[in-house]
């Protein structure tokens, strides 16, 4: 399956799940729920590689903030299965990445990567916020 066939099926399972998503730049899907951004990223070379993102969901206020981000991101990660939370430059960002082989097999695991994301997401705000 080619990356363009690939953009195509996300936006197509996308809007049959009732989303609205958009082309945002080359090869990425965005997509938005509960006011929050989410992007699935096409790897131009790696047909099987699955990469869904909630960018920038918490902005970094100096490095005492950083300094907290990086232990409540180790945690968050480390508690919610196949989620990655990491700092970037002053924000913080999270995704699941995974190999679905046929591509296709994405479907079945959407919506279980996008709650094991947004409990990954809750985790870290937790963590911050001292809960």
């Amino acid at each position: 399956m080619t990356p363009s066939e690939r953009l195509d099926m996300y936006l197509d399972f996308l809007k049959a799940e009732g989303f609205r998503p958009e082309v945002v730049g080359e090869g990425i899907v965005g997509f938005k729920k509960e006011g929050l951004s989410f992007l699935i990223f096409v790897d131009q070379e790696d047909e099987q590689f699955f990469h869904l993102v909630c960018p920038n969901f918490w902005r970094l206020e100096g490095a005492r903030e950083r300094t907290r981000a990086y232990r409540a991101a180790g945690e968050a990660t480390a508690q919610t299965k196949c989620v990655k939370v990491y700092p970037v430059a002053q924000n913080v960002c999270a995704s699941v990445e995974m190999f679905c082989d046929p591509p296709e097999v994405f479907k079945a695991v959407f919506g279980r990567a996008l709650e094991a994301l947004t409990i990954g997401l809750d985790s870290f705000r937790e963590e911050m916020e001292g809960k």
